[in-house]
Order: C-alpha cells, then sequence, then structure tokens
C-alpha cells in the first residue's frame, strides 16, 4: 500500500517589524558629519587658494626671488625760460639683506653702521634680524663719501649701496612758497611738490630676479624688469628774473619799514599769468626748518593766495570801474567831502577829516576821498555793485592751480545794510585774497577781461610730448572796452598828480592806487597801530601789460600810508621789469638826482631835496640814518624820498573811525545760540551764571541798540519764560 508523504514547506523567517531607529539615527549622523567636514574642507580650501592665494603666493615667491624697486625720477620744474628751479641730485641709499647675513654678522653690522649713519643701534639690529623681508633701505640720500665709507667697512654680502635720488634747488629760496619741498622719499609737502605731486613723482619700476635659499641671484635664472614712468617735466609761467626783482624789493620793503613781512605778485594782464609771486620772510628749499613745524608752516605759507585782508583803498579801483560802467557816475561827475557822509544816520568818516571839498571824479580818486566812493557804491545800489563785485572775481578761488587759495570773504548782500555798501565801495567791510585783487585790477585796465590767474604753463613727459597745455582764454569782460580806458587815465592821474605820486617811472605812464587797511584783534575790533600798506600798480598805463601789487603788513615807522610804505617798491618792480622787457620810455619827464642826505637832521635833508624839486617824508626831526630812493638815483621831479631817523614807534595817520553793530533780540534764545548770534556780530556774551541753561529772559541792552564791535552783553536765564 502506498504511503503517502506528507509534503513540509520550508518556511522562511521574514521579519515582520522595521529596522531599529538608533542603527539609523547613527547613519544619519555620520552622514551629516561627513557632510560638515566636507564643508569645512571646502570653505578652507576656497580661503587659502582665493582669499590668502595671492598672499601665499607672494610669500612663497619672495622666497625664491628678490624684487629690487627701481625709481622713477620726478619730474623737473623750470621758469617760463627754461631755468631750472627743481631738480634731481644724485645720491646715494645704504640697503641690507637679511637673508644674506650670517647670524653672527649681524650685531657687528648694526653697530658699524648705526655709528657712521647716525641712527639707533637697537633699530639697526631689528632690521638686520627682519629675515622675512629680502630687502630693506636703510637710510637714503647719503652722498658719496659716506658711500665709500660703508664699502670700506666689508660688511659681506648682506650690505650694500645703491644709487639714490634727491630734490635739489638750483636757486636756494628763490619762489619757496610756490615750489614748497618733498621729504627724504622725494614725497611731496608743501607747494607745487605738493600739489602736483602724483604727476611730477612718476610710477616706480622694479627687477625681479630667482634666488636660491640664501637669497643669491641664480646663474641662469629668470630676471624680469618693469621700467620705471618717469614724472611730468613742469614749466612755469614765473620768471626767475622777475622773481628776483620782486623778492629784493621785499626785503628792502621789510627793512626799511621795520615790518612783519611783505607779500607781493607780478601778473601780465593780458593773459593772466604770474610772472612772480613771494611772501617775505622766506626759507632756503634745500635747508628747511624741518626741525620746527610751526615755524616752517609759517614761512611755507604763500600768503597771496591764502590769507584774506580788507583791500582798503585799492579796491576803490573796483569801485570806480563798476559805477563808471553802470553809468551810476560819469566823468564829469563832481562830490562834495565834508570829513564824512551820514548814511542812515551814522557819519562815516572819511580818512581826511577835514574833508576835501569840492572835487570832480578824477580828483576824487586821486585824493582817495571816502565820501566820494561811498556815494558810488549807493548810487549803483547793492545789487548792481555786487553783480560787479563777483563777476570781478570776488568771493570764490582763481584757481590759480597754487596750494592753499581760499575764496575771500563777501558777505550775502542779504545781509548787507547801505552801511555796509557804503564801506564795501572804499574797501571795508569785504576781505580779498591778494591775489583776486591782482586779477580784478589786470580785467578793470586790459580791456575790461578777467583772466584766470594761473602758474604751470605746460607738463611734459620726458620724451618732450606736451601732456597739458594752460588755458589763455578770458573768463568774461566784466567792463567795457570804453569803461576800462577812462579807468585807466583816471589811475594814472592818481599817479601823476594823487597819492600815487611815488611810483612815477621815468619816461613810462604809470597807474595805479594806494591802499591802507586796518588790521583787527582777536575781538573784532581795530587793533590801532596794525596796518596792511598796499600799493598795486600796472604800467605802461596807456597800453597795460604789467601789473604789481605789494602789501607790506605791519609797517612800524611814522608814516603809514601805502603812498609811502608801498608805492617806491612797486616803481622800483616796475621799473626793473619794463627795461628788462625791453619796453622802451614813451615820455619825456623832468628827473632829478637824488642827493645823498644821510647825516643831517631831517629839516635840513628836507630844504636840501626842496632845493632840486623833491618832497620829503620824514618820521622826526633826529638825524636821517637812511633814505630811500638811495643816493645818486634818478626820479621824476615832485618824488617824494622817504627819510629814516630810526624812531620805529608807530604814530597813528589819522583817528580810526568806530565799527557798530545793532544788539538783537536775544529773549527765548538759549546760551549756545545767543553765543552764536553774538558771536557773529563781533559781541562777546557775558552770563548771570557760569554753566547758563534755559532761556534768555533779560539783557543788558536793549534789542536795537547801536553798540561797538567787541562790547559785552550781559544775559541772564532761566528754565521758562512763564516764570
Amino acid at each position: 500500500m502506498a504511503v503517502k508523504r506528507k509534503k513540509h514547506r520550508l518556511k522562511l523567517a521574514v521579519p515582520t517589524t522595521k529596522p531599529a531607529r538608533p542603527f539609523k539615527a547613527r547613519l544619519l549622523h555620520t552622514l551629516i558629519a561627513y557632510g560638515i567636514v566636507f564643508i569645512i574642507l571646502t570653505v578652507l580650501l576656497f580661503v587659502i587658494q582665493v582669499i590668502m592665494g595671492p598672499n601665499i603666493a607672494r610669500s612663497a615667491l619672495s622666497q625664491w626671488t628678490r624684487t629690487t624697486v627701481i625709481s622713477a625720477s620726478r619730474g623737473e620744474i623750470t621758469d617760463s625760460t627754461g631755468k631750472l628751479l627743481a631738480t634731481n641730485g644724485l645720491a646715494y641709499k645704504v640697503v641690507i639683506w637679511p637673508k644674506r647675513m650670517d647670524s653672527s654678522d649681524r650685531e657687528r653690522a648694526a653697530s658699524e653702521l648705526s655709528a657712521l649713519l647716525g641712527l639707533n643701534y637697537e633699530t639697526v639690529l631689528k632690521r638686520c634680524k627682519s629675515t622675512q623681508y629680502q630687502e630693506i633701505v636703510l637710510k637714503r640720500q647719503i652722498d658719496s663719501a659716506t658711500r665709500d665709507a660703508v664699502e670700506a667697512l666689508k660688511l659681506g654680502n648682506g650690505v650694500g649701496t645703491a644709487v639714490d635720488s634727491k630734490r635739489y634747488y638750483p636757486m636756494g629760496s628763490l619762489l619757496s612758497q610756490v615750489l614748497g619741498f618733498t621729504n627724504v622719499d622725494n614725497v611731496g609737502q608743501a607747494g607745487i611738490e605738493l600739489y602736483y605731486n602724483e604727476y611730477l613723482s612718476g610710477t616706480d619700476g622694479r627687477r625681479i630676479a630667482e634666488t636660491d635659499n640664501s637669497g643669491n641671484p641664480l646663474a641662469y635664472g629668470v630676471d624680469e624688469y618693469v621700467a620705471p614712468i618717469d614724472g611730468l617735466n613742469m614749466t612755469l609761467t614765473v620768471n626767475s628774473v622777475m622773481q628776483r626783482y620782486l623778492e629784493s624789493r621785499l626785503a628792502e620793503a621789510v627793512a626799511a619799514n621795520n615790518a612783519k613781512g611783505a607779500q607781493g605778485i607780478i601778473m601780465d594782464c593780458t593773459n593772466g599769468a604770474i610772472l612772480a609771486v613771494a611772501s617775505m620772510p622766506d626759507y632756503d628749499l634745500n635747508n628747511p626748518p624741518r626741525d620746527d613745524l610751526e615755524l616752517l608752516n609759517q614761512l611755507s605759507r604763500n600768503r597771496i593766495v591764502t590769507d584774506v585782508y580788507e583791500p582798503g583803498s585799492t579796491f576803490k579801483i573796483i569801485t570806480l570801474a563798476a559805477a563808471l560802467d553802470s553809468k551810476a557816475v560819469s566823468a564829469s561827475s563832481s562830490f562834495s567831502c565834508g570829513g564824512s557822509y551820514s548814511v542812515n544816520g551814522e557819519a562815516i568818516h572819511c580818512w581826511k577829516h577835514s574833508g576835501h571839498g569840492s572835487q570832480t571824479l578824477t580828483e576824487a580818486a586821486e585824493n582817495s576821498c571816502n565820501c566820494a566812493f561811498m556815494r558810488m557804491a549807493l548810487a549803483m545800489g547793492k545789487s548792481t555793485f555786487y553783480d560787479y563785485i563777483y563777476a570781478f572775481g570776488f568771493g570764490q578761488s582763481t584757481e590759480s592751480g597754487m596750494l592753499g587759495e581760499t575764496g575771500g570773504i563777501v558777505t550775502h548782500q542779504k545781509y548787507v545794510t547801505d552801511n555796509d555798501l557804503a564801506r564795501i565801495g572804499f574797501g571795508q567791510s569785504i576781505a580779498v585774497t591778494p591775489i583776486q585783487l591782482a586779477a580784478a585790477v589786470s580785467a578793470a585796465v586790459n580791456g575790461g577781461y578777467l583772466y584766470k590767474p594761473y602758474v604751470i604753463q605746460r607738463m611734459t613727459d620726458k620724451d618732450g610730448n606736451v601732456v597739458f597745455e594752460a588755458n589763455t582764454a578770458p573768463l568774461r569782460q566784466v567792463i567795457t572796452g570804453e569803461t576800462s580806458a577812462k579807468v585807466r587815465k583816471i589811475l594814472q592821474s592818481v599817479v601823476d598828480n594823487g597819492t600815487g605820486r611815488n611810483a612815477r617811472i621815468e619816461g613810462y605812464a604809470v597807474g595805479g592806487k594806494t591802499g591802507t587797511a586796518q588790521k583787527y584783534d582777536e575781538y573784532g575790533r581795530v587793533d590801532p597801530g596794525r596796518y596792511i600798506c598796499s600799493f598795486i600798480g600796472f604800467a605802461p598805463a596807456d597800453n597795460p601789460r604789467y601789473v604789481c601789487l605789494i602789501l607790506v603788513d605791519e609797517p612800524h615807522v611814522a608814516s603809514i600810508f601805502g603812498s609811502t610804505v608801498a608805492a617806491p617798491f612797486v616803481k622800483a618792480v616796475l621799473e626793473d621789469v619794463l627795461h628788462y622787457s625791453g619796453i622802451a620810455p614813451t615820455l619825456h619827464q623832468e628827473t632829478v638826482e637824488v642827493p645823498d642826505v644821510k647825516g643831517l637832521s631831517a629839516e635840513e635833508a628836507t630844504a636840501k631835496l626842496a632845493e632840486v624839486g623833491l618832497y620829503a617824508v620824514c618820521q622826526s626831526s633826529d638825524e636821517v640814518i637812511a633814505q630811500i630812493p638811495a643816493a645818486g638815483e634818478t626820479v621824476v621831479k615832485g618824488y617824494q624820498v622817504l627819510l629814516y631817523t630810526g624812531i620805529d614807534a608807530p604814530e597813528e595817520p589819522f583817528t580810526q573811525e568806530k565799527t557798530y553793530v545793532t544788539v538783537p533780540n536775544l529773549r527765548g534764545y538759549t546760551p549756545l545760540k545767543a553765543y552764536d548770534l553774538l558771536r557773529s556780530l563781533g559781541l562777546i556774551m557775558a552770563t548771570d551764571t557760569q554753566d547758563p541753561a534755559g532761556y534768555v529772559y533779560a539783557q543788558s541792552v536793549a534789542p536795537g541798540t547801536k553798540v561797538e564791535v567787541g562790547s559785552t552783553i550781559d544775559l541772564w536765564f532761566r528754565m521758562s519764560l512763564d516764570e
């Protein structure tokens, strides 16, 4: 019987549950950790290759290469005739290569180099040990004798010398404030050297050579050379001969007038070119006083463009030109001067308190009558006069190209009263720079065209290609040619017959105007005895070419007028310039030779001068110790000879008028606001407490009261005006 076998089916155990969660979590954490590591490595790789890459590459490169800087040659500066004013002299520098120095030689090298070069031993030793640098310049601009002494020390391959350059000024102190100077690295520090440093300095080149571990050049290594780009050469408009004329006369003016200083400028009024500009005292550009920074800043300051001052009567040229051009006055106008002119109830005095009486327009200019020029300003009115003031270039920089130029101070016309306008008419209540005045007067006499004063004629590269050329086109016509001709004629009469007679030059027609400007103390008050005396002249008067302005700062002589302090020196400068330029005399004037009056009493000297038709200006009745012009000089008959007796105490040339302002209503003002307003008016604030707070509720001087500039106003404060 067949037995049925029971089939058994193999059953596999299939898990019916999911994997344990701890295993999956561990797997996830592992993946995250790997991801973080990957990100970190990626970031590090990015930082190393991209961010730090250039530095690392340079560091690696520095280990097998040596880079030597090849200095670019600084551009030369010449005057308008091609004479060198600034150039580069040959010098040497001491260089060390720390990696090439044996460690045992470093102390000896530091000791001997510091002693020879006058350097600090510790500093030199530190540099000798600075092996992270391939090359260090230890000292620049040494002379050939010092170079030979360094090489004689035989300090090994780690110490050497190389050719260097040093800025050199062949004419010493000539044009010092304009040229400026450089530091030991030939970087401009003042004047043109600083203002145009990027054009003069050029771009340094370099030589890169492959080296071994000790820093020695490989015999067959790669040697890369990048040539330097030399700086641009500059040609100035300045004529060095005229510059010497001006500087010598300024030095004479300072000495003769026992003055604080003097400034001057000569311009070509036909195109704005600055032919000479200087301030006294000056300094040697090859040896500036670097150890006294305050003195250096004072001496290197080009006051012709940086300083502002009240021009005084020289500004009357602008008033005259504007009044004639606007038809506010004519050549036939007449004026009466009783010694003062009343404006809104205020009597503003003429410099001559007894008055000039009745006078024509030309006579008013000859007399420099304040009253006449006040009336001219008021006849034009604020709007018209201010249009001319701005058109002549006041209140803005002339952009002459000289460092530190300012724009002067012209009060906005909405704040100007008729009293202020009257004063502006004769050169007060306005502040100008000397260069602004020279440019404006040039426009008044050259046919009416205002030119931009400029000192850079051209710039050229080392091959002579012109990179920059000055634009000499006029900026605008300010007055008509007809008006300008009238101004020239009147200003020539000022020199022939008026206050400018000391500027007369034999054989030439000269025009000009004197100026005696007041100076102010720290409180804005007129400071008695402190003046700026000036004269601005032009020649030939019938066809002007040259304008010369000279200012003498704080003269200490008895006769403090522009006609005696400044005019003789402008005359001397213009005479030198006219002769140098080859401009022939056109007039036949009676001349005389100045006699020698030194050693005589002032009275005796006056009489001796009168015998030949000359006048004397004396300080006192004492013995004459000096005279200007000197004995033997030829002058036009009627000239005033200045006699110096050694008396240096100044006397008041005329009584100074006081300046007044109106006290404002300060009720409700905070302390700071009240202080600012009073200070702007030239007044001093005093308070009832050392630390005021709150608001003004009372003041010592009633609002609307006129007080002298510099007066003190007492104020009382409390926290609330309702108290």
